[in-house]
């Protein structure tokens, strides 16, 4: 009789695996209440680690052309597409649903992943602009990254709403603290393998399981935090997130489930730049 080898899993942070610093861990079960995993139970230190690590690496990322990260991207969905079947077995235990609603999300997510790589070059020129201005000078905008965003990862679907939360705000060239659903983590650990087996540098994307409430309270006080997609996070501790974060100016938004462009821009400041004409 064979013994199920099953995965002890852990952080994602600065492009290694390692294990919660707090020793902590979780009983997930499946949809049907079977034993499933033992995810790790993040941690403020962990946190704090997942920042120093998206901190360093942050000027590098912003700094890379946008087509370079449009092809970045894009390679993460093609090592998704190869590992398709795992995200389908997942969808299936988390959520309960059938292989054939499973594999619609799946390749939902995937699509997706690829709309929003093709997004990188395609927000300078959309978002900025030419400004008309009267005198000897040219006046130009541009969207730049704010730079390090965490963001909580919402409960509709396990892998499509992963991908709503961590795709646009690479797609604007900023780095990425994702805190994976408590209920629906396996995705979010299976992409954070996907993510260190393509082209996307180490740091680039953090991901940390563990409880929200834990962990929201810590991601609105640290300073070294620019930016919070607060989608994955109850109304009430929403409303605290808001106002804790105000103290260093996070922005800090909600979303509906939905690809949109004001999901990349919203982490994106716009950078006006004033040029004499030559003569």
């Amino acid at each position: 009789m064979r013994v199920d080898v099953r995965k002890t899993y852990k952080l994602f942070i600065g492009g290694q695996f390692p294990r919660s610093e707090s020793g902590r861990s979780y009983e997930l079960l499946d949809a049907k209440g079977n034993f499933l995993a033992n995810p790790a139970l993040a941690s403020r230190k962990d946190l704090r680690d997942a920042v120093v690590a998206a901190r360093g690496v942050a000027e590098k990322w912003a700094s890379a052309s946008a087509f370079n990260r449009s092809q970045i991207l894009y390679r993460v969905a093609e090592v998704m597409e190869g590992r398709r079947e795992q995200f389908v077995s997942e969808v299936m235990a988390q959520e309960g649903v059938t292989k054939a609603q499973a594999t619609k999300q799946v390749d939902a997510a995937i699509d997706l992943w690829v709309w929003y790589a093709g997004w990188c070059d395609k927000v300078p020129t959309i978002f900025g602009s030419t400004n008309p201005v009267s005198g000897s000078f040219y006046n130009f905008t541009t969207p730049e990254p704010v730079g390090v965003v965490a963001v909580f990862i919402d409960d509709n679907s396990s892998l499509l709403d992963i991908v709503h939360g961590v795709a646009p705000v690479l797609a604007g060239g900023n780095v990425v603290i994702a805190i994976a659903n408590e209920e629906y983590p396996l995705c979010a650990i299976t992409l954070s393998e996907v993510i260190a087996t393509s082209d996307v540098p180490g740091g680039v994307v953090n991901v940390l399981t563990g409880r929200t409430e834990e962990l929201a309270p810590w991601v609105a006080s640290h300073m070294d935090i620019d930016g919070v997609d607060g989608s994955g996070v109850e109304p009430a501790a929403y409303e605290t997130l808001k106002r804790d974060g105000a103290d260093n100016l996070k922005r800090i938004y909600s979303f509906k489930a939905e690809g949109s462009p004001q999901r990349i821009i919203s982490f994106m400041e716009n950078k006006t730049v004033w040029h004499p004409i030559g003569i």
